[in-house]
């Protein structure tokens, strides 16, 4: 029985219609000839890429049933699932690149899980992933001042999120799946960005809110 499913249910559209080729086209070398999203929601963004000649063939991974029925009318493919359940053989295969956007902390075990998917990559491809950062001053001010840790509906305390990490713990996630980690951007916003200015930056990993990760097998 899949006891992860239940979390996303009560989501609202919003949570699974967010476009986000404005962050993954920076990190994208040359056009994916098959490219697959994990968590692809109503799959916003792979067909995003697509439309920007980005990607080409477009597959999607994603739990809630809803989400998966819309984005079957905007990928090549879609299979509705659980990762850390479905087979081996109902993933594709060949690809040039994965896309894992604030997903791999939602998993019992994103280790395995990411082992997985890297061997449906082709050598030279390419995982790009999103991966809230526990440091984010937001969520260590209330721990560490007030005995606070409160999940929330969304974000870094997201009521899904069974995993927690760091840059370290993120890069070596990925370095356990075999991959070479490229490039790691950590944006920083709001009253952050403010911190961040005035530490002249040696305080990004407290800025923070997410790490951007490029990974190539």
């Amino acid at each position: 029985m899949d006891r992860i499913g239940p979390l996303y249910d009560h989501k609202p559209t919003a949570y699974f219609a967010n476009a986000r080729d404005g962050e993954v086209a920076p990190l994208l070398e040359k056009p994916s000839e098959k490219a697959l999203e994990l968590g692809c929601g109503h799959g916003a963004t792979l067909s995003r890429l697509k439309q920007r000649g980005l990607a080409g063939w477009t597959a999607g991974i994603e739990i809630n049933t809803e989400a998966a029925a819309a984005a079957r009318s905007r990928l090549d493919h879609v299979v509705a699932g659980n990762i850390e359940s479905l087979s081996d053989a109902s993933l594709p295969e060949n690809l040039d690149l994965i896309l894992c956007l604030n997903m791999l902390e939602h998993l019992v075990d994103p280790w395995s899980a990411l082992k997985r998917l890297v061997a449906r990559l082709r050598q030279g491809g390419l995982v790009i992933a999103s991966i809230p950062n526990i440091r984010h001053v937001g969520t260590l001010g209330p721990l560490l001042f007030c005995g606070r840790f409160d999940y929330a509906e969304s974000g870094t305390l997201d009521r899904g999120h069974l995993r927690f990490f760091t840059r370290r713990s993120a890069r070596g996630l990925f370095e356990a799946a075999g991959l070479a980690v490229t490039r790691v951007d950590a944006p920083v916003a709001g009253k952050s960005a403010l911190l961040d200015a005035l530490t002249l930056g040696l305080a990004r990993d407290l800025c923070a809110y997410q790490f951007l990760i490029r990974a190539e097998r």
